[in-house]
């Protein structure tokens, strides 16, 4: 059975140069839905997105797949840099970390796992390339953070999720250098953030480390990568491989 899908359409978007095969998951970060769906209909603020969902579970539809909808911005994923013109993006209400970071409601987890469904019996869109915004700009963004069930995403097949028991060793943090931290953007770069390998743990990489965190860790997200984090990683590196 299809989704009920409320038609509610967008100027902000213009012409694809591909067919998409990404989906980016965001938080709206405004006090309400109602503000969220009037910024992405004004023609001033030249932002959009392809669908909206309420927390009560219903679905907007903003701007045609086919069209190229303004929502990721700046941004890096496995070496596509121009994300807008490949990717779906699904803003999901919530106030995000400005105005009171909260769950998200079973309805609406359940209308965002709905929707990808659909979105992906229409393009072909593998799990590593389903995301968040924090992912492709992590210096920049910190949505749909750390409260967003991507483990429950996964389970319904979306997405890439795994578990994996602390890795020896001590945790890397801003300002070590060495092999380790190599490693470590190596690693980052091979799931698909832009984190080219240098040995030195530098302000970036501490952002996308945070980034990662909140994706794949979620316990914690303060940017330092120890045990359960550097663990994780390559555990999500071996599903996503397993999984192409």
């Amino acid at each position: 059975m299809s989704l009920e899908i409320i038609p509610a359409p967008s100027p902000n978007f213009d012409a694809r140069t591909a067919p998409p095969d990404m989906i980016v998951m965001h938080y709206t970060g405004m006090e309400t839905g109602e503000a969220a769906l009037a910024r992405l209909r004004d023609p001033e603020a030249k932002v959009s997105s392809h669908y909206l969902v309420e927390e009560d579970g219903r679905i907007f539809s903003l701007v045609a797949e086919e069209r190229r909808a303004w929502h990721a911005g700046r941004g890096s994923w496995r070496g596509e840099t121009n994300c807008n013109a490949v990717s779906i993006g699904i803003e999901i209400v919530n106030p995000g970390h400005e105005f009171g970071y909260r769950p998200f409601p079973e309805a609406q987890i359940a209308a965002v796992i709905a929707l990808t469904d659909e979105i992906r019996g229409r393009w072909d869109v593998p799990d590593n390339r389903i995301i968040g915004h924090a992912d492709l700009a992590p210096t920049r963004k910190e949505d749909p953070g750390e409260l967003f069930p991507w483990k429950r995403l996964a389970e319904a097949g979306h997405g890439l999720w795994a578990e994996a028991d602390p890795a020896p060793g001590e945790p890397l943090a801003e300002g070590a250098e060495g092999v380790g931290v190599f490693a470590l953007q190596a690693g980052l770069t091979r799931l698909g953030y832009d984190c080219a390998p240098s040995g030195k743990f530098d302000q970036e990489t501490r952002d996308v480390v945070t980034a990662f965190q909140r994706h794949w860790v979620q316990t914690r997200f303060d940017g330092v990568a120890d045990g359960l984090t550097r663990a994780r990683l390559m555990a999500v590196i071996r599903a996503g491989a397993a999984s192409t």
